[in-house]
């Protein structure tokens, strides 16, 4: 196998078995963590 093929091979490879979920994945959780980022001093739990 050529070098230039061996390394597009463990990229590839590398992509699939990754786990990493990205932002636009987290639905409920990323809006949650939106809402108390925006949310007023106020509005936030202290502690």
């Amino acid at each position: 196998m050529k070098p230039k093929a061996r390394f597009i091979e463990s990229v590839t490879q590398t992509a699939l078995s990754c786990d990493v979920q990205m932002p636009w994945t987290r639905g409920t959780r990323r809006v949650e963590f939106i809402s108390r980022r925006t949310a007023k001093p106020e509005e936030r739990a202290c502690g």
